[in-house]
């Protein structure tokens, strides 16, 4: 029996899509728990990519590496400036 209906496949299966804003927050939890200088470790990895910047501790590094690095720097001067409005 066929239907005629489009059938919808999710190729990551049930993984939700986890915001730049949350995965930014979830990182800087891990770093601090690491002891680790939030600022400095994801400057080093948006410059060079280079994700032993960040720990695995929490699965931060796995983490991070679902976002584009864009789109994290977006996220970042998006909250920055609107921060500044007044």
């Amino acid at each position: 029996m066929t239907s005629d209906k489009t059938m919808k496949f999710n190729f990551r299966g049930e993984e939700q899509e986890i915001s730049p804003r949350k995965v930014l927050f979830t990182v800087c939890d891990a770093l601090k728990e690491k002891g680790y200088n939030p600022i400095n470790q994801l400057v080093g990895y948006l410059q060079s990519g280079d994700p032993a910047y960040i720990p695995r501790h929490n699965n931060a590094r796995a983490l991070i590496r679902k976002c584009e690095r864009d789109e994290l720097l977006e996220e970042l001067v998006r909250t920055f400036l609107d921060s500044k409005r007044d």
